[in-house]
């Protein structure tokens, strides 16, 4: 039994190593399923500027990092800052960015404040000689997310990466091998739904104050849900299928939170691409069942990834492809689903299988690894895991998209409108 065991841990770190040789020729732009390295040097001193719920979120995370050194955060709202400091109690706390830029200790910097305001710190940040982490959407308008991509692309020596986490997630990496092998045959549909009941809108103690805090509900600098929400997603689709689309077709509707905000809840968009695939998106703020997933169908099988989990759904009649029976299985779908494991080398370096482990997650959040991938690149020079022109298409994509779904009416979307050039 013994003997059996570790035969199949054998065949199973052979068709590893087999797909990384065969694989790694062609690429998705998504980088190899590696770890980031340790970095090399002293902790890297960062500040983080936009300290609202998803930057609290981020100071959280580096704060936990030991090659990080928090030396300041900055934002406009004292509230904010003052929490921040129960994270980051050794971290001067600021409310002017162009003071945090002007310390010789900063030496990346986090941009995390609403999406119409990047353009400004980030492009300040650059030019005071800082690296960049700049969160998704890059930007509200496709002109400020090109000036970004401009000013990144023209920063020698200096690192930038887009908030776009998908880039670094070890899940998604690792099923991207799968696809690139062709083990879906001909793609044919995919389907992709982001769903959470919440307003967006929130309270604050003054009519200005809440006017700034609810910036999303405003159509003049709101990217709106598809921007927001559904730009990892489509980032996704464009990366899998290895494409840009050429048109797309929204539709948007208030359907729950009618208080009057001018920013629909419920968005949806079919993106038309060149092989002649549509991708599908809804997204809404009504109701949260399903979650966030997307569920590629191909011809000869089909693939269902969420953040941290992904199944292959085989057709009855695609071909045997060797592992299959070693392999994890889940109800998916009413479907028996072939579970994708990212950390499966792990698994079998501790001497288990990934088929019996009860492991079936990234051991790393995705945004852990997304910053541990922009340290790397910092100390170690690796390349960016999401560069400016990575996340300038996937900015202009998506806020087209939006344009699509406030105005119901098809897009043709022109090449030059995804280059930052």
């Amino acid at each position: 039994m013994a003997g059996e065991r570790e035969g199949r841990r054998d065949f199973l770190r052979q068709v590893a190593a087999t797909s990384a040789i065969l694989l790694s020729r062609r690429g998705l732009g998504l980088a190899e399923v590696t770890p980031p390295a340790a970095p090399v040097g002293p902790a890297v001193g960062i500040g983080v500027i936009g300290l609202g719920t998803w930057g609290r979120e981020i100071l959280s995370t580096l704060a936990r990092l030991p090659a990080v050194r928090l030396a300041a955060c900055c934002d406009t709202y004292e509230p904010f800052l003052r929490k921040a400091a129960e994270i980051a109690p050794a971290a001067r706390g600021l409310t002017d960015s162009r003071a945090l830029l002007d310390l010789a200790d900063v030496e990346a910097v986090v941009v995390a404040t609403p999406s119409h305001l990047h353009r400004d710190v980030a492009i300040a940040a650059l030019q005071a000689g800082k690296h960049v982490y700049c969160e998704a959407p890059l930007a509200a308008s496709v002109d400020d997310a090109r000036a970004i991509a401009k000013a990144a692309g023209a920063a020698a020596g200096r690192v930038f990466q887009g908030g776009l986490q998908g880039r670094a997630n070890a899940l998604y990496r690792h099923v991207a091998q799968f696809v690139k092998s062709g083990v879906l045959g001909s793609p044919v549909l995919v389907s992709a739904h982001w769903g959470r009941k919440d307003s967006w809108r929130r309270v604050a103690p003054t009519p200005e104050r809440e006017t700034a805090l609810n910036w999303r509900l405003d159509r003049r600098i709101s990217p709106g849900l598809v921007g927001e929400a559904g730009i990892h997603q489509i980032d996704l689709v464009t990366e899998y299928l290895a494409a840009v689309p050429r048109t797309v077709t929204g539709f948007a509707t208030t359907a729950l939170w009618k208080d009057g905000r001018d920013v629909p809840d419920t968005v949806q968009c079919v993106l038309g691409y060149p092989s002649g695939v549509r991708a599908i998106l809804e997204a809404t703020l009504a109701s949260s069942a399903g979650g966030a997933y997307t569920f590629f169908r191909g011809s000869n099988a089909s693939l269902m990834v969420r953040e941290k989990r992904a199944w292959l759904l085989k057709e009855a009649d695609s071909p045997l492809l060797g592992w299959e029976v070693y392999a994890r299985t889940d109800r998916v779908l009413e479907e028996t689903g072939i579970a994708l494991i990212a950390d499966a080398t792990k698994i079998l370096e501790a001497g288990e299988e990934p088929g019996r482990s009860q492991q079936v997650e990234p051991s790393k959040e995705p945004l852990v690894l997304a910053l541990e991938s922009f340290l790397d690149s910092i100390r170690n020079g690796t390349p960016s895991a999401c560069g400016p022109r990575e996340a300038f298409r996937a900015t202009a994509l998506a806020l087209q998209a939006d344009q699509a779904t406030r105005s119901d009416a098809p897009l043709v979307l022109a090449p030059d409108s995804l280059e930052p050039a």
